[in-house]
């Protein structure tokens, strides 16, 4: 039935004025394109144009297919075009994963110049997985999975791309105040604040306060960073974030890092499927995140 030649022969017939000059147009023999219109005027059993000596004179359904290629084939060029660019990686949508809550002010570093690199391609951030990223990874619901704990599983890769260490956060009439480090005793008496993940999941609690069998005398969990560090500034007690975060928020804060014994030094990391290593989008952002620092 209709096929893209078709539409383009009525297109070109109009824009040239003839059949010689549309022939000529779409690279095609005068006789080649009036048998291909002849042959649908057959499949159709109606007629398209009429001859009237040297000049052409469409009929009414002939006039109808011009129609329809005018409307039609600009959007099926642009089809053409958006496929072309994603073929080239130059458009998409690169879904982002994050199982990390205070990553999301380091991820903010890296989207500005990922889309001044990468014109036509948008990026959309979830953060509601909260440790069920790599499900979404693997039902394709994202392409990156932004963690602090990857976790070993073959068809996913998991890429450090920044390191950090993790810090207690005090404030500035704490008593804790201007130690380089502290020891897991030292917060027995102290109200910590986390966020909303369990204590399997927290490295304050996993590496230096249960290796010790140390608890605080409270533990609060609160979903959002800076409520967690307006609290600590009010001295309500203490929490653990990453240093660079919080050298971020000590230009607007009272809040002081000290380290936790020896330190707890981690890694953030993009994890993504296998099948997925040759995406430029991807491979772009891995890139940038790694000089992010």
């Amino acid at each position: 039935m209709i096929e893209r030649i078709h539409l383009n022969i009525l297109r070109e017939i109009e824009r040239q004025g003839s059949l010689t000059a549309a022939a000529d147009a779409l690279n095609l023999t005068q006789s080649a394109l009036s048998h291909t219109i002849k042959k649908l005027e057959g499949q159709l059993n109606t007629e398209l144009w009429i001859k009237e000596g040297r000049k052409l004179r469409l009929t009414e359904a002939g006039q109808y297919l011009q129609d329809q290629a005018n409307r039609l084939l600009p959007q099926l060029e642009r089809v053409d075009e958006n496929l072309k660019r994603y073929a080239n990686h130059e458009k998409g949508t690169l879904h982002i994963g994050m199982e990390c809550h205070p990553c999301y002010q380091w991820l903010l570093s890296i989207v500005n110049p990922f889309l001044q690199e990468s014109p036509g391609v948008d990026v959309d951030v979830k953060q509601r997985f909260k440790f069920g990223g790599m499900a979404a990874l693997f039902n394709y619901d994202i392409d990156l999975l932004i963690t602090p704990d990857p976790w070993t599983m073959t068809q996913i890769i998991f890429k450090p791309v920044f390191g950090y260490e993790l810090v207690l956060v005090v404030g500035e009439n704490h008593p804790l105040r201007g130690q380089d480090y502290i020891v897991p005793q030292e917060l027995l008496d102290e109200t910590l604040f986390t966020y909303p993940v369990e204590t399997a999941r927290l490295d304050i609690f996993q590496q230096f306060l249960i290796p010790a069998q140390c608890m605080p005398r409270q533990h609060k969990q609160l979903e959002d960073t800076e409520i967690i560090l307006q609290m600590v500034a009010a001295n309500r007690g203490v929490t653990a974030m990453p240093r660079w975060l919080i050298d971020k928020y000590r230009e607007k804060l009272p809040i002081y890092p000290i380290s936790l014994g020896a330190g707890i030094f981690k890694h953030i990391y993009v994890g993504y499927r296998q099948a997925d290593q040759t995406n430029a989008h991807i491979q772009k952002f891995i890139e940038l995140a790694k000089h992010s620092g």
